[in-house]
């Protein structure tokens, strides 16, 4: 089984797609288990491949039982059944406390940390783009990975819109986001090319995504 740790949003997980898939080209027989935010189901349904959502919200120790001898517990882990993994590979960052929660796994496919006593791996960068650095991170383990298989399965007809364009203003840092100003001209001229545009985003991003739909001149719903 094979256990991986993306505990992110909705763009960290767009950005992990190729290397997910990587994963289970690679792993055909095994089963991929992914440790993601609960609430991120439907979207891992559309990835495709993975076996099973393990919900995970933030970092701590391992899932799993581990010895007294490594001096640490798991109270308010993931529900975990059965022995630690046989392969723990961390989409989640550079590690020391991403590395550290997947202590105990057969092995550990993740960034070159020595502060986490993991030396095995590739250096990170900073400077690079999230798809190609899962995507490096596989290759260096022999795991080879398409950056451009990004594209999500369409959800099955059902309540939710289907056949639509979807603009996300939000961005949980602030700092990142695009000036709502622009995403309204962005949705106008889609909308203006015969999309239909719908705008997302959290409750606390509530009030962007009106501002942005009534730039856009689109209407409230």
């Amino acid at each position: 089984m094979i256990l991986v740790l993306r505990a992110l949003g909705v763009g960290d997980l767009a950005t992990a797609v190729p290397a997910l898939r990587a994963l289970r080209a690679g792993h055909p027989g095994e089963e991929l288990v992914l440790a993601a935010p609960a609430w991120l189901g439907p979207l891992v349904e559309l990835v495709g491949g993975v076996d099973r959502l393990l919900p995970t919200d933030d970092l701590g120790p391992p899932p799993w039982p581990v010895p007294p001898s490594a001096g640490r517990s798991s109270p308010g882990a993931p529900p975990w059944s059965g022995p630690p993994p046989e392969v723990a590979v961390n989409l989640h960052g550079r590690g020391p406390r991403s590395h550290r929660m997947l202590a105990g796994a057969g092995r550990l496919v993740a960034f070159r940390c020595p502060s986490a006593g993991h030396r095995d791996g590739p250096d990170w960068d900073d400077d690079e783009h999230e798809v190609d650095r899962w995507c490096r991170l596989l290759d260096w383990y022999g795991i080879p990975a398409d950056r451009t298989d990004l594209a999500l399965h369409r959800p099955p007809a059902g309540r939710l819109p289907a056949g639509v364009t979807v603009v996300h203003p939000g961005s949980k840092v602030e700092a990142k986001r695009w000036p709502a100003d622009r995403f309204a001209a962005l949705a106008r001229r889609l909308a203006d090319r015969g999309h239909r545009v719908v705008v997302t985003g959290s409750a606390g991003e509530r009030e962007l995504a009106a501002r942005v739909a009534a730039g856009a001149g689109l209407p409230g719903s």
